[in-house]
């Protein structure tokens, strides 16, 4: 199904609100998102994914915060199967919460999802199957 947008509006970024900017950027990195010098001292960081949408990290004093996360749910492709193994793998022997631990979707998708420090659900994906010449 493809969807049109009336021209007023195009999705541009998205926002985390975060207790722990320090911890957040580190899970992020592992990811393999990059982000300058310092910007854990910052109070909003952005990082460019490729095809120009922002992800934005906003530090909130823990008062303000949702409890249990309740932010976005973020996916990110990897380049393989094995490629969710080993990073869902690496991001909770790094100690972060495995909510869903690798698994083959009905969907067609290697499919796993990690917690992020606030609680956001991040999905970890690659197709079982790429088509031919398919980049990952």
């Amino acid at each position: 199904m493809s969807t049109q947008t009336s021209g007023r509006v195009r999705f541009d970024a998205l926002g985390i609100a975060t207790t722990d900017l320090t911890a957040s950027l580190a899970f992020y990195r592992r990811l393999g998102l990059e982000f300058p010098e310092a910007a854990e001292q910052a109070p909003h960081v952005e990082a460019v994914l490729p095809g120009g949408i922002r992800l934005m990290w906003d530090a909130v004093p823990k008062e303000q915060a949702t409890p249990g996360g309740g932010g976005p749910q973020l996916a990110f492709r990897c380049a393989s199967p094995a490629g969710v193994d080993a990073l869902y793998a690496e991001l909770t022997g790094a100690g972060h919460q495995g909510t869903t631990p690798p698994w083959d979707a009905a969907w067609g998708q290697r499919y796993a999802v990690v917690a992020d420090p606030d609680g956001n659900g991040v999905d970890l994906f690659a197709p079982l199957d790429p088509a031919p010449g398919a980049g990952g």
